[in-house]
């Protein structure tokens, strides 16, 4: 089938800035759609037009349910880039659309800065919690954010303000492109006060030196960087147990018996591509896992309230599993096994005689590695300096082939 769905790009100046394929397009479309001030960019001559809806997923499935019509979309900047475009290509093959981009406000903002791009951090809080940013923040990053609204900058600015990041520089530009362009630029504390165009674009240059608040991505966080019950897989153990699952850009992880949600916020933290679930039974529990995964920058995190495995079904295929809890439950080794995708990786750590033995039970039927970990650290005893040992943690992991 060739192309029937056209997606155009537009930016502040206009229709007057496309090419001719883009004009073509939208001249030569039955139906139009997209907000209404890019629809109001092209002269009424009496073709269907339509909106987008809340919720946009609503109009989405009726124009593939009319997949063939010649239809226009008409979007902000790069349709490709955060844009509705994703969607689409998601769910069509790309010989049936034909994209049309225009300069995102990506390239826009970093044009205006003097910021190199390719070391810019791109991030979309269209509809998205703010804390999305907090991943990002580290010393001397330069980041490009989309807005939601005009209320956006300022909850940034509150954002930043809370983590101790008061020296940060912020700019936010508005109808970037358009005659209506404005620039300002300040520090949060001054970018909170004021009122901003919906149509904006956040700009941020964080400080040389970062607060405590602020952690980098690599795997192996403080421990009191959670919220936790004393049931925290230790600093030492974690980062471990991350370089078992070995996380890849994109995958999708089970994070069984989650307890604070360790392991599955920093697998999420180690790349924004990646997804989890985090299955906990306890209700106290569901709670501390939630308020990690805002306060670590992954509020996305999908919390499931249940006791493994029965819960687990209907979920989608994980790419690696990670088993912190529960493993005496029955069923529990056979139903993650079986459901983890080709490749997919399977790590649990036992720390009691009965686990272990478990532990050894599986390694004896299936193969893969066993290693058990140690760890102590250096603490006072009034003058001196001592050792103290933690629970000795065996580690199972293996790959599906």
């Amino acid at each position: 089938m060739t192309a029937w769905l056209s997606i155009v790009g537009i930016g502040e100046d206009g229709l007057e800035a496309l090419s001719p394929a883009a004009r073509s397009a939208i001249d030569e479309a039955s139906l139009l759609i997209g907000g209404e001030r890019h629809l109001a960019m092209v002269p009424v001559d009496g073709r269907k037009r339509k909106t987008w809806p809340s919720p946009l997923m609503k109009l989405v499935d009726e124009i593939l349910a009319r997949r063939g019509e010649k239809i226009c979309i008409l979007a902000t900047g790069d349709p490709m880039h955060f844009g509705i475009g994703v969607t689409f290509a998601k769910r069509l093959p790309a010989e049936e659309m034909a994209i049309f981009p225009a300069l995102s406000a990506f390239s826009l903002a970093a044009g205006r800065l003097g910021w190199e791009l390719s070391r810019t951090a791109q991030i979309t809080l269209h509809g998205r919690p703010h804390e999305l940013l907090i991943p990002h923040l580290a010393p001397n990053a330069n980041i490009i954010a989309l807005s939601d609204s005009g209320r956006t900058p300022g909850d940034v600015a509150q954002l930043l303000l809370s983590l101790s990041l008061e020296t940060t520089d912020m700019t936010v530009l508005e109808h970037m492109g358009g005659p209506e362009e404005k620039i300002i630029t300040g520090k949060p504390a001054d970018v909170a006060g004021i009122a901003f165009k919906d149509f904006n674009t956040i700009a941020l240059k964080c400080p040389p030196t970062v607060s405590s608040a602020i952690f980098p991505t690599a795997p192996g966080l403080p421990d009191d960087a959670f919220y936790h019950d004393g049931q925290l897989t230790k600093r030492e153990i974690r980062s471990a147990t991350l370089s078992a699952l070995a996380p890849f850009p994109g995958e999708l992880l089970w994070d069984v018996g989650s307890g604070s949600g360790s392991i599955a916020i920093e697998w999420m933290r180690s790349h924004p591509a990646n997804r989890a679930i985090a299955i906990e039974p306890r209700d106290d529990r569901l709670s501390l896992i939630q308020e990690n995964s805002v306060k670590l920058g992954v509020p996305q995190l999908n919390i499931i309230e249940g006791r493994a495995p029965e819960v687990l079904a209907g979920l989608d295929a994980p790419d690696a599993i990670f088993i912190g809890g529960g493993l005496s439950h029955a069923g529990m080794f056979d139903t993650c096994w079986s459901s983890l995708k080709p490749g997919g990786r399977l790590v649990i750590n036992a720390v009691t005689m009965e686990g272990e033995q478990q532990l050894f039970h599986a390694h004896e039927t299936h193969g893969g590695t066993l290693t058990r970990l140690n760890i102590s650290r250096a603490e006072k005893i009034g003058g001196y300096t001592s050792w103290k040992p933690f629970r000795q943690v065996t580690q199972f992991k293996l790959v599906k082939e």
